[in-house]
């Protein structure tokens, strides 16, 4: 795939496509929104019905839940960028296939690449599976920062679980106060070193 300069280049070679049998049931890609400076990334799984409609990511009540969230921990949709595994709705809101995934994942990749986040934050079990690259169970490491290619993996319960299962919600709640704590400890400078005799004068 030829290497974007921007996330406008990048939506750009993505175009009307048809690189997986996806294409035949959407209305509209999913591309992403947000910051394209964003020190925090959301990845979730796929477009759902409402998505698929409006042709932006986590509108629907996830998005809502999503959003809820991110003002607990005192930042809004415009700071962050959200984005999926698969840029189009899997019909019946079923699971990407392998094939789906890894057609999409180079564009994933360039977004991050673009993006340059400190903390890639995984919506769900597969989200966190294709970043991760490993088979996962959300509910041992959900919540937990893991050291990636340049950022740190935080995978957490999906906005959708939540809103199912209020004891989720809690767990998300949590989760997302650790974002906050990620995010500061990028921020914080590191502690400069201690300094030796010879740089306080005793020899």
């Amino acid at each position: 795939m030829h290497e974007a300069g921007s996330l406008e280049e990048l939506r750009g070679i993505l175009g009307e496509c048809d690189r997986c049998q996806l294409c035949q049931n959407r209305s509209k890609i999913v591309f992403g929104y947000g910051n394209p400076d964003a020190r925090l990334m959301f990845v979730g799984e796929g477009p759902g019905r409402v998505e698929d409609a409006q042709g932006l990511p986590f509108v629907g009540p996830a998005g809502k839940l999503l959003d809820d969230l991110l003002s607990g921990i005192g930042l809004k949709r415009a700071d962050v960028y959200i984005t999926n595994v698969v840029k189009c709705r899997p019909p019946g809101n079923r699971d990407p296939l392998p094939i789906e995934i890894d057609m999409c994942n180079p564009f994933l990749q360039e977004q991050i690449k673009l993006i340059h986040p400190s903390v890639v934050c995984q919506l769900g079990r597969i989200a966190a599976t294709v970043m991760m690259k490993r088979s996962i169970q959300i509910s041992k490491i959900h919540g937990q920062k893991y050291i990636g290619p340049g950022y740190f993996n935080v995978p957490v319960f999906h906005p959708a679980a939540a809103l199912r299962t209020p004891s989720t919600r809690d767990l998300l709640l949590e989760d997302f106060a650790n974002l906050k704590i990620y995010l500061e400890q990028e921020e914080s400078p590191a502690e400069p070193p201690a300094p030796q005799p010879e740089q306080m004068g005793l020899f």
